[in-house]
């Protein structure tokens, strides 16, 4: 067996800080895809369960600095996906309408979308993509947010969101987002 000498330990210096991550640099839109993508290797995924209340799933979200979780079940499995729109939106007082309900008995698996009803790029696609093809797929699929995944849909690898891809582009980038009811206008003045 190989053996390792000991490194040298030498004390912190007064004040010292902890190390943060860069902020993402600016782009264009023929750069690499990769140079928007929130890589979940790199960076943890902000989950919650099904069974959280959408109020503690909207207070995660702020803490994390996301509008996006995923709902993971007690196996880990992705469960679905519940956005700051669907948590701000219509969809918590059509639910509390529908089931005579209070707002803090509505569940996070009462407005995510479900894992069967998502689909993801593929990474070894988005390998060749652009940041041009991102913006026109956002646009296209009238989505905020892409989830990237890799071993045929087996693995979430990575998120694009509209609002990270407008803030390293520097401009607007408007997707889709067209109010529906009035808490769809309230909602969207609050961001």
């Amino acid at each position: 067996m190989r053996e390792y000498a000991p490194l040298t330990l030498t004390p912190l210096a007064p004040g010292a800080r902890v190390a943060t991550p860069h902020p993402p640099g600016r782009v264009t839109l023929d750069d690499p895809a990769f140079s928007v993508m929130t890589d979940l290797r790199a960076v943890s995924a902000a989950t919650t369960t099904p069974e959280e209340p959408i109020d503690s799933a909207h207070a995660m979200m702020i803490r994390r600095g996301v509008r996006l979780l995923f709902a993971l079940d007690a196996h880990g499995a992705v469960a679905g996906i519940v956005t700051a729109t669907d948590l701000l939106g219509s969809k918590p007082m059509q639910f509390m309408q529908s089931r005579g309900v209070s707002h803090a008995e509505v569940q996070v698996r009462d407005i995510m979308t479900p894992a069967a009803q998502l689909d993801a790029l593929s990474l070894v696609e988005v390998s060749q993509m652009r940041v041009g093809h991102v913006v026109a797929t956002l646009k296209a699929a009238r989505r905020r947010h892409l989830t990237v995944a890799e071993e045929h849909g087996a693995r979430i690898r990575g998120i694009f969101s509209a609002s990270q891809v407008a803030r390293q582009l520097g401009m607007q980038l408007q997707t889709f987002e067209v109010a529906q009811t009035f808490a769809d206008i309230e909602a969207a003045l609050a961001r």
